[in-house]
C-alpha cells in the first residue's frame, strides 16, 4: 500500500496533457516479432513486419546490414530455427482442413527450409510418401559428421490413419526418411544430441494407458506405465547430462513437478523448474542448463553451471533497472540476443557481444512508438473479499493524475495463466486513450503456485469473477477510480470474463468487450470435446467444477443463459478461423441478448484466428474496443 501512495504521488506531481497517440502504433503487428541468431554468431534473423506484411529479414552483425530479405506476405510465421549457418528452418501455421483425412479443422504446423546458398524456399518435409508437410512441435537441428540434419516429427500414414513418426531430412544431401514409425498410441519423441530417438510417450485416451519408454540399447525399454484418463505426465526435454530425460507430471496433489528420468528408467528428485516453456538448453548440446521463473513481479534466471549464471548476471547489469529476456544465442553462447523492456519505453532487441563486451540495439518491437506513446505500469496488491490476497497490474494514463479516472478491467485468458509486468500493447493502447487499464491474476492464474491455481476450479463466473469486482472496488477505495465509469474488456477466457461481469456479477460495468470467449459452457465443453478428444473435454469439466456435460451448474456459469441480468451494452468480436473457441459461441450471445432486448453488436473478422495474427484484423478489433468505449464510457 505505501509503495502504491508514492507512486501515485509522483504521478500525480508530473501529470500533464496527453494526446493520444494513432492506434496503428499498438493495433499493428509488432515491427519485430522474432529474432534468431545463427549457430556461428554471424548473422540474426528477424520477422519483420510492416505492420501488416510479414518479411524475414537476415542482418550480417559485422556491419549491421540487411544481406537477404525474404517475402512471406500474410503467412503466419511461428518460429524460426538455424540448422547451420546457411539454412533457416521456418515454422508457420495455417487454419485448415485436410482433404481426405479425417481431422477437424485446426490450426496446422508447416516448416520449410530456406536455403541461403541457392535463395530458394521449399517444404521440410516433401519427398515421403504417405505423410503430408505438416510438424508436430518445432523441428530439431543436430549436427550429424560435420552437417546440419533436421529431425521433424509428423505424421505418416498408416493404413488410412496418422501415426506421429519421426523424419529425418538431410539439408545437404536433400534427402528425406522416416526414421521412428510410431504406433497408434504415440504421442511424442525425444531427440538426443546424436540424432538418435532416445525416449517417447504412448498414450490410449480411451483406455487411459499411458508410458514412457527409453532406449536400451537397441530396443526399448518401459521406464513409467500408468493409467488416465485425465492429465498424465509430458515429455519436455533433454536433462542436464544429455541422456536423461525431463519430465512435467502432476504430483500427489495434483501440482505439476519437473523430474529427470535416467536411461535406466529411474526418477530422479523434483527439480525447481515451473513452467515447461521456461526450460533453458544449450544450443549446441541441447542439454539442460537452467531455467526462467517469474517471482513476483520480477522475472529471475537460475542456470546450474555458475559460469553461466555471472555470465548473465552481467547482461543484466548492463540494462539495469529493466526486464531482460533471453531470445537467442549462437552455439558457443558469446553472442546472445536479448529483449529489453524498459519502464519508460517500448520494448526493444539488443544483441549482447560477451566476446567484444558490446551491445547493439537491432530495433524495438513497436518501432514508431515513443516515451510519451508508453504509459506507466504499476503493480498492486489487495484482498479479494474472503481474505485471499491478489497480485495485479494497473496502467495509468500517460501523464494523467491518479484520480478519479475512468477504468477499463482487463482480465487475461487463459484461464491458468498470468498477467506479466512490463510492456502489453493492448492495455497500453487503451490507456493512451485516456483510460486507467486493471489487469488482475485472479485466483486460477498460473504463476503463484498450485493452490492458488487450484482454487479457481470450480469458481468459473464466482470467485474468479468477484476478484476483479473487488479490484474495482478497492481502486474505487483509493480514489484512483470512478466506480461509475468501469467496463470490461478482455480476450478467450477474459472475453467469458466480460461477458460474465455484465450477466452475473450486475451492476460493476457499464459496457462490455468480449473477443473470442466462451459464453455457452456446456457447449462450448461438448465442441472442445469433438474438436480434441474426450481428455480436453474433462479438462474443461473439471476446470469448471461441474460433474459431467449434464451437471446443472453449466447453465449457472454461461452468460448466454443470463443475457436478461445484463444492464448495459455489449460488443462481440470473433474471428471466422477460431479453432480455440468457436464463432458459434459468440453468435449464441448475440441471439440471446437480442432476445432479451439488450443492446449489442456482434462484429465478425474473416480469415481471423484466435490470436489475431493478421495485423489488418488485429487493428480492426482495437479499433472497434477503443471507439465502444469512447461512446460507452468517454475517457474526458
Amino acid at each position: 500500500m505505501k509503495r502504491l501512495v508514492l507512486l501515485l504521488a509522483a504521478m500525480a506531481a508530473m501529470a500533464g496533457a496527453a494526446q493520444a497517440a494513432p492506434l496503428e502504433l499498438y493495433g499493428r503487428l509488432p515491427s519485430i516479432e522474432q529474432a534468431a541468431v545463427s549457430p556461428d554468431g554471424e548473422s540474426v534473423a528477424l520477422i519483420w513486419t510492416d505492420g501488416e506484411q510479414r518479411k524475414i529479414a537476415i542482418e550480417r552483425l559485422s556491419d549491421h546490414k540487411v544481406a537477404e530479405l525474404l517475402g512471406v506476405g500474410a503467412a503466419k510465421v511461428r518460429y524460426l530455427r538455424w540448422a547451420g549457418p546457411r539454412h533457416l528452418i521456418i515454422t508457420v501455421s495455417k487454419t485448415a482442413s485436410i482433404a481426405g483425412v479425417i481431422a477437424p479443422r485446426s490450426e496446422y504446423f508447416m516448416a520449410f527450409d530456406y536455403n541461403r546458398d541457392t535463395g530458394k524456399l521449399k517444404p521440410l518435409l516433401h519427398g515421403i510418401e504417405n505423410t503430408l508437410n505438416i510438424v508436430e512441435g518445432h523441428p530439431e537441428v543436430r549436427i550429424i559428421d560435420g552437417k546440419p540434419v533436421i529431425y521433424a516429427q509428423g505424421v505418416q500414414f498408416v493404413n488410412g490413419q496418422g501415426v506421429v513418426s519421426v523424419f529425418r531430412v538431410s539439408l545437404e544431401r536433400d534427402l528425406e526418411k522416416i526414421t521412428e514409425s510410431g504406433s497408434f498410441s504415440t504421442r511424442d519423441w525425444l531427440i538426443g544430441e546424436d540424432g538418435t530417438a532416445v525416449a517417447q510417450t504412448i498414450w490410449d485416451e480411451k483406455s487411459g494407458r499411458w508410458a514412457l519408454k527409453v532406449r536400451d540399447g537397441q530396443g526399448w525399454k518401459t521406464a513409467r506405465a500408468l493409467r488416465s484418463l485425465g492429465e498424465h505426465p509430458v515429455m519436455v526435454g533433454l536433462g542436464r547430462d544429455g541422456r536423461s530425460v525431463l519430465m512435467e507430471e502432476p504430483d500427489d496433489n495434483g501440482a505439476e513437478q519437473f523430474r529427470e528420468v535416467a536411461p535406466d528408467g529411474s526418477w530422479g528428485e523434483p527439480l525447481p523448474i515451473k513452467d515447461a516453456d521456461a526450460a533453458i538448453y544449450d544450443p549446441q548440446t541441447h542439454k539442460l542448463i537452467g531455467y526462467y521463473a517469474l517471482v513476483g513481479d520480477e522475472g529471475r534466471y537460475t542456470f546450474f553451471d555458475p559460469k553461466d549464471a555471472r555470465v548473465w548476471r552481467a547482461v543484466e547489469n548492463a540494462y539495469a533497472g529493466q526486464r531482460v529476456r533471453l531470445v537467442s544465442w549462437s552455439d558457443d553462447r558469446q553472442k546472445i540476443v536479448v529483449l529489453v523492456d524498459s519502464p519508460t519505453e517500448a520494448p526493444a532487441y539488443a544483441l549482447v557481444d560477451l566476446a567484444t563486451k558490446s551491445a547493439n540495439w537491432l530495433g524495438q518491437e513497436y518501432e514508431k512508438l515513443t516515451p510519451a506513446d508508453v504509459s506507466p505500469v504499476i503493480p498492486l496488491t489487495y484482498k479479494a473479499k474472503d481474505g485471499l490476497e491478489l497480485h495485479g497490474y494497473l496502467t495509468l494514463p500517460h501523464g494523467a493524475k491518479p484520480h478519479d479516472l475512468p477504468l477499463v478491467v482487463f482480465p487475461h485468458g487463459g484461464p491458468a495463466a498470468r498477467d506479466e509486468p512490463g510492456f502489453d500493447w493492448w492495455a497500453q493502447a487503451m490507456a493512451d486513450h485516456g483510460y486507467a487499464v486493471l489487469q488482475v491474476n485472479y485466483r486460477g492464474s498460473d504463476g503463484y503456485g498450485w493452490k492458488f491455481l487450484s482454487a479457481g476450479f470450480g469458481e468459473w463466473g464466482r470467485k474468479m469473477q468477484t476478484d476483479l469486482s473487488d479490484g474495482v472496488r478497492y481502486l474505487a477505495g483509493q480514489k484512483i477510480i470512478d466506480p461509475k465509469r468501469v467496463c470490461i474488456v478482455g480476450a478467450s477466457y477474459g472475453g467469458y470474463a466480460a461477458m460474465a461481469g455484465m450477466a452475473l456479477d450486475p451492476g460493476v460495468y457499464r459496457c462490455a468487450a468480449d473477443v473470442a470467449g466462451p459464453t455457452d459452457i456446456r457447449r462450448f465443453i461438448a465442441w472442445a470435446g469433438d474438436q480434441n478428444g474426450v481428455a480436453a473435454q474433462r479438462y474443461w469439466i473439471r476446470f469448471m467444477g461441474a460433474e459431467n456435460l449434464k451437471d446443472a451448474s453449466l447453465e449457472e456459469i454461461s452468460p448466454a443463459m443470463h443475457a436478461d441480468r445484463v444492464q448495459g451494452p455489449v460488443l462481440l468480436i470473433h474471428g471466422k478461423d477460431d479453432t480455440v473457441v468457436p464463432l458459434e459461441q459468440s453468435r449464441v450471445m448475440a441471439e440471446a441478448l437480442k432476445a432479451a432486448h439488450k443492446p449489442v453488436d456482434l462484429v465478425v473478422l474473416d480469415s481471423t484466428d484466435h490470436w489475431l495474427t493478421k495485423g489488418e484484423t488485429r487493428l480492426v478489433m482495437l479499433q472497434q474496443v477503443i471507439g465502444f468505449l469512447e461512446k460507452n464510457n468517454p475517457p474526458r
